[in-house]
């Protein structure tokens, strides 16, 4: 099966069903900059954190080989200035 992609900047709802995580490439991270992924359909209130805050470095891509799974969704949290590409199915 091949990936979906999803360009973003901000915060984001990427898929609001159950998913999988293939990777994420950085190509801009500036201004104390940090991705946080949840197992969400709406938000990252009180859901499953499937990926723990961590801060990204410009111009490397995190790949996850055979994908992370969620039951709920895709949810990614980004503070500061980030620019990155999640690649999903």
């Amino acid at each position: 099966m091949s990936s979906n992609y999803a360009q973003i900047t901000a915060t984001r709802q990427i898929k609001p069903m159950s998913a999988k995580l293939k990777g994420i490439f950085v190509s801009a991270a500036s201004s104390t900059p940090t991705i946080t992924v949840y197992d969400s359909a709406v938000s990252s209130a009180s859901d499953p954190v499937i990926l723990a805050t961590f801060t990204p470095v410009a111009a490397t891509h995190y790949n996850f080989f055979d994908g992370i799974f969620t039951n709920k969704g895709l949810y990614v949290v980004i503070s500061g200035t980030v620019s990155c590409t999640i690649a999903f199915e």
